[in-house]
């Protein structure tokens, strides 16, 4: 391939890796009406399309406390076994739909509590219902292998309480962990401890830096508390001039720690102007191992399919670019290296090749 630049249909047919994004952000909104009436709960509307449109336009306020504040309706659903099994299934169906091969889905347990379940009754519904996905996804001829990150919501206390559920239920199809929540004012050094056991416990884990907070955020994140990766990451500029990289930037890049991005999420957010100016593009330029994700599909109204359209539309990528994507987040993926391995030289590289 050179240079190939690639229509919608085309990447639809692609396969795609996801390595960033969130469970109650993802639901269908016809899902989120059914469910809200069984429980009881007020929604903006019942009409499907219109709470679709209502998401997309509450969340593009340009602040991330905001931004998060539009989960309280899918959390509202997802408090009974039955909820998150459901939810849990159409997730992998959706991303089956997408061309997506393997996904990396996160939640925070100690969210989906109020309804009486205990931590691990939320995990094991979860589960159970990533596995009737896939395998529903397989029987279909869409294969997609998801693995589960669990998070602790940085803003409270609960954080080592969710390093101990990565922890027993990491070979029950958990591969790791992330902290979640609003950034700003709480620091992820402020969790070292669970980072610390969770280092003990060889269990692998991300973080949430550099979205809302700057490159304080991001150095906590990798050289006090340890992480393979970043969970957004976009304000690592502010450690580059030009081409030339700070110490921390250059540490990022060289250590090839991953970027999980997401650009239309950090459009929302305020964390960027545009998709074209998006830093993505240029930290993939510079060599940083960037990967492309949705974050929250349905507070977004987005899919892989549709970031990825919107970066050969706005920023000029071509197929090689979004290639290269697609390897580094399997490369950093937190399942065992030789099944990274196949699901690039067995499914990513030779979809690529029969499309184009």
């Amino acid at each position: 391939m050179n240079a190939t630049r690639v229509d919608a249909d085309v990447i639809r047919r692609l396969p795609k890796a996801v390595l960033h994004d969130h469970l109650d952000g993802g639901l269908r909104p016809a899902t989120l009406v059914e469910l809200a009436a069984e429980v009881g709960h007020t929604l903006p509307t019942t009409d499907p399309d219109g709470l679709a449109a209502w998401y997309f336009e509450a969340a593009n306020s340009g602040d991330l406390v905001r931004y998060i504040a539009t989960f309280e309706h899918t959390l509202a659903v997802m408090q009974t076994k039955e909820g998150l099994r459901r939810v849990a299934e159409e997730y992998v169906l959706d991303l089956a739909a997408d061309g997506v091969v393997y996904g990396e889905v996160r939640y925070a347990p100690e969210l989906n509590v109020k309804g009486g379940l205990r931590l691990g009754e939320v995990v094991e519904s979860v589960q159970e219902g990533l596995a009737a996905g896939m395998a529903k996804a397989a029987a279909a001829g869409t294969p997609v292998r998801v693995g589960t990150l669990l998070c602790g919501m940085r803003m409270f206390d609960r954080v080592g309480e969710a390093a101990e559920l990565a922890v027993a239920y990491r070979d029950a199809g958990v591969v790791g962990f992330d902290i979640a929540g609003a950034e700003d004012g709480f620091p992820p050094a402020d969790h070292l401890a669970a980072f610390e056991h969770l280092r003990r416990e060889s269990v692998p884990f991300t973080i949430h830096a550099g979205e809302a907070h700057g490159l304080p955020s991001i150095h906590q994140a990798v050289q006090v508390c340890g992480a393979q990766r970043i969970g957004h990451g976009v304000r690592i500029t502010e450690d580059i001039a030009g081409d030339k990289l700070g110490r921390l930037a250059s540490w990022v890049r060289d250590r090839r720690i991953a970027l999980e991005m997401c650009p239309t999420s950090n459009l929302q957010t305020g964390c960027a102007t545009s998709i074209a100016e998006h830093p993505i593009t240029a930290l993939k330029e510079l060599g940083f191992r960037v990967t492309l994700n949705t974050d929250n599909r349905l507070v977004s109204g987005t899919t892989m399919t549709r970031e990825m359209s919107l970066l050969v539309e706005e920023a000029d990528w071509t197929a090689e670019d979004l290639r290269t994507v697609t390897v580094n987040a399997l490369k950093s993926a937190f399942i065992p290296f030789d099944e990274r391995t196949a699901l690039i030289e067995d499914v990513v590289l030779p979809g690529y090749a029969s499309v184009l």
